[in-house]
C-alpha cells in the first residue's frame, strides 16, 4: 500500500492535532510532508520532531527565526518559511497529494486555491474558503480535476449520506446543530454571557473561534453556506435542525420520503480520517456509538430571533455576490472583540448585521473583489466595534 503525503495548514488547531493524531495511528498509510501553523512554535516543534515534515510554515519572519534557533539540535531541521507566501509554499509542496485545509478564518483561502491550482486533492476543514470564495474555488476544483472532501462532521455525513443516490433525487439536506451551550437560555440571559461561559460547548472539543460561533449558531449558518457550495444545493434546500446529542452528524432527505443519516460519537478523527483515506474506511480508535446507553435522540428548529447569526448567513447566501465574504470577516471582528472583552455576547449579530447593510455590492465576483470586501469589512466592523466598547 502506498503512503500518501499530507500537507496540514492549520496543524497546531484542534483540527491539526487530530488529524495528526490519525496519521500516529495510520504510519503506513500516511506521511506529512510539510506542516504550517500561526504562533504556537512550542506545539509545533514537538510536531516536527515526531513526523519530520521536509518544509514549515508560521505566521511571521520572527517566530521563524524563534523555530530555527529551537530547532538547531536536529540533524535534519525542515526548511522553514513564512507569512502568506510560506503557506503557499506549503500547500504546493511538490510531495504532497493532499491539503488539508485547516486554517481558521478567511486566511486559508488563497493557500487552499494555491494547493487547488497545483493540483492538490482537499481535505476541507476550513469552511470559510467557501463561504466567502465558493464558487471560484468549486469551479477551479472542477477545472483541475481536485477532489474536495469535507472534514467538518456534518458535512462528511452529508457526503456520506448521497454516496450510491442520483442527485436528481435528493430533496432537502438536513443539517444538524448541537445548539451550542445556550439553546435552552432566554434572550435577556444572553446579553450577560462571558467569554468564559461561550467558551464551554457541551459536546465537542474546538478552538476558540469556532466555539464561539457554535454558541451564537453563526458556526451553522458558515455550514450552510458551505453545504451550499460543496453540494451544489440552493440554501432554501437546506433545513438546520438542532439536536443536542450531535449524534447524527447531518442527514439527506430524498425525494421518495427516505432520510438517510450518519450517526457516530462526536470525535472529529471519524470524519478526518475518512476523508484522508476516501473511498476506503480505516478503523480509527476511539470510543463507538452504543444506541442502548444514548437511548434518545432528539430535534428541535432553531430560534432566529434569539440567534439571529443562522438568519444573517441565509441573507448573505441568498444575496450573494461579495456579501457572504462581508458577513465572515464581520463576524470575524465580533468574535475577537467578544473574546477580548470589547462587545457584549449579544453586540456580535448587531455588528455582523450592521456592517452587513452598510456594504454596497456591484459588478462581477472576482478573487479581487472579494479581497477587497474582505478588508473593508474588517475595517468597518473594527470602528463599530470600538464605538461600541466606549458604551
Amino acid at each position: 500500500m502506498n503512503q500518501k503525503n499530507l500537507t496540514i495548514l492549520g496543524c497546531t488547531g484542534s483540527i491539526g492535532v487530530s488529524t495528526l493524531e490519525v496519521v500516529r495511528q495510520f504510519p503506513d498509510r500516511f506521511e506529512v510532508a510539510a506542516l504550517a501553523a500561526g504562533r504556537n512554535i512550542t506545539l509545533l516543534r514537538e510536531q516536527i520532531e515526531e513526523f519530520c515534515p521536509r518544509l514549515v510554515s508560521v505566521m511571521d519572519e520572527e517566530l521563524a527565526d524563534k523555530l530555527s534557533q529551537s530547532l538547531r539540535d536536529l540533524n535534519t531541521p525542515p526548511q522553514i518559511v513564512f507569512g502568506p507566501e510560506g503557506y503557499k509554499r506549503v500547500a504546493t509542496i511538490p510531495e504532497a497529494e493532499m491539503l488539508v485545509s485547516a486554517m481558521v478564518g478567511a486566511a486559508g483561502l488563497l493557500p487552499t486555491l494555491a494547493a487547488i491550482e497545483a493540483g492538490k486533492h482537499i481535505a476541507l476543514a476550513n469552511k470559510e474558503t467557501l463561504v466567502i470564495a465558493g464558487e471560484i474555488v468549486m469551479a477551479l476544483a472542477a477545472e483541475k480535476n481536485v477532489r474536495i472532501l469535507p472534514v467538518d462532521s456534518e458535512h462528511s455525513a452529508i457526503f456520506q449520506s448521497l454516496q450510491g443516490n442520483h442527485r436528481s433525487a435528493l430533496k432537502r439536506i438536513l443539517l444538524t446543530a448541537s445548539g451550542g451551550p445556550f439553546f435552552n437560555k432566554g434572550a435577556e440571559e444572553l446579553e450577560k454571557v462571558t467569554p468564559e461561559a461561550a467558551l464551554c460547548h457541551p459536546n465537542w472539543s474546538m478552538g476558540r473561534k469556532i466555539t464561539i460561533d457554535s454558541a451564537t449558531l453563526m458556526n451553522k449558518g458558515l455550514e450552510v453556506i458551505e453545504a451550499r457550495w460543496l453540494f451544489d444545493v440552493p440554501v432554501d434546500q437546506i433545513a438546520v435542525h438542532i439536536h443536542p446529542e450531535s449524534i447524527i452528524h447531518s442527514m439527506v432527505e430524498y425525494i421518495d420520503g427516505s432520510v438517510i443519516a450518519q450517526l457516530g460519537m462526536p470525535d472529529m478523527k471519524i470524519p478526518i480520517a475518512y476523508a484522508l483515506s476516501y473511498p476506503d474506511r480505516i478503523p480509527v480508535q476511539g470510543p463507538h456509538l452504543d444506541l442502548f446507553r444514548l437511548g434518545k435522540l432528539t430535534f428541535y428548529p432553531p430560534d432566529m430571533e434569539k440567534f439571529p447569526c443562522l438568519r444573517l448567513a441565509y441573507d448573505a447566501s441568498k444575496k450573494g455576490s461579495t456579501l457572504p465574504a462581508v458577513l465572515n470577516a464581520a463576524n470575524e471582528v465580533a468574535v475577537h472583540s467578544f473574546l477580548d472583552g470589547q462587545i457584549g455576547f449579544s453586540d456580535i449579530p448587531y455588528l455582523i448585521e450592521t456592517t452587513m447593510n452598510k456594504h454596497k455590492a456591484s459588478g462581477s465576483l472576482t478573487l479581487e473583489r472579494i479581497i477587497e470586501a474582505d478588508r473593508w469589512a474588517r475595517e468597518e466592523a473594527g470602528r463599530l466595534a470600538q464605538s461600541l466598547s466606549k458604551r
